[in-house]
């Protein structure tokens, strides 16, 4: 991405859903040294006050944030929230940063290889005037991203699990090399196609560990298994 010019950093932001993509994205955008993450853009959901479709509780989000160093920046959605909705919140949520920081021109995602989803945000960033969406992690292989998240010492669990790609026993699961290998062939090891969503609690990025235990398990929609992760 290079300097921002004359040594200064250029501010990014980054789309943040508090998972183990999430936290490799930073992690590879703090290698750069022409950048500096400034914000966390998460949408979270209004009433239930969780991370939206993670179904992480808001408080350790937050805590996450601090731990962190890097203020999160709140979309927030109705429940049921159209697509429509969606993209309104999140357009008007660049407008505010811009009209706070009109240096910011750049959103980071943490995606891998999925092209339709890659072409869906970039559309949608071109409706917001100057922004630029890039990705940091496409392209790489899912299996050496998993292995390098367990290896660098990333804790993290599974919160949901669409259990029609992979089994509900796996929500609640730690993310570890034991549980990679449990993994049947058809789920991508990092999740990309939607088969889980994780939660990170520990990690090079961190300045601290969070504290988190696993609750209750429900079944959602008759197809996703949500673990409620406890603070503390």
């Amino acid at each position: 991405m290079g300097d921002a010019g004359g040594g200064e950093r250029e501010p990014v932001i980054l789309s943040w859903s508090g998972g183990k993509d999430s936290s490799l994205a930073l992690a590879r955008l703090r290698e750069d040294p022409g950048v500096e993450v400034v914000g966390l853009l998460t949408s979270v959901t209004r009433g239930y006050e969780r991370i939206s479709i993670h179904g992480v509780r808001r408080a350790l989000l937050h805590a996450q944030a601090e731990a962190l160093g890097v203020p999160v920046i709140e979309v927030v959605l109705d429940p049921a929230c159209t697509n429509d909705a969606y993209e309104a919140a999140f357009l008007a949520a660049l407008r505010e940063i811009r009209a706070t920081d009109g240096r910011v021109k750049r959103i980071a995602f943490g995606d891998l290889f999925l092209q339709d989803v890659r072409e869906y945000r970039e559309r949608l960033i071109a409706q917001a005037d100057g922004w630029e969406a890039f990705f940091p992690l496409w392209g790489l292989d899912t299996k050496a991203l998993a292995d390098t998240f367990v290896r660098d010492g990333y804790r993290a669990h599974l919160v949901c699990v669409d259990t029609t790609q992979l089994d509900g026993r796996f929500a609640g699961a730690e993310f570890t090399a034991g549980m990679l290998a449990q993994l049947p062939a058809t789920v991508d090891p990092c999740g990309e196609r939607g088969e889980f969503h994780t939660f990170v609690s520990a990690g090079p990025i961190f300045a601290r560990p969070l504290a988190v235990t696993r609750g209750e398990v429900v079944l959602r929609e008759e197809r996703v298994a949500y673990c409620d992760l406890l603070p503390g």
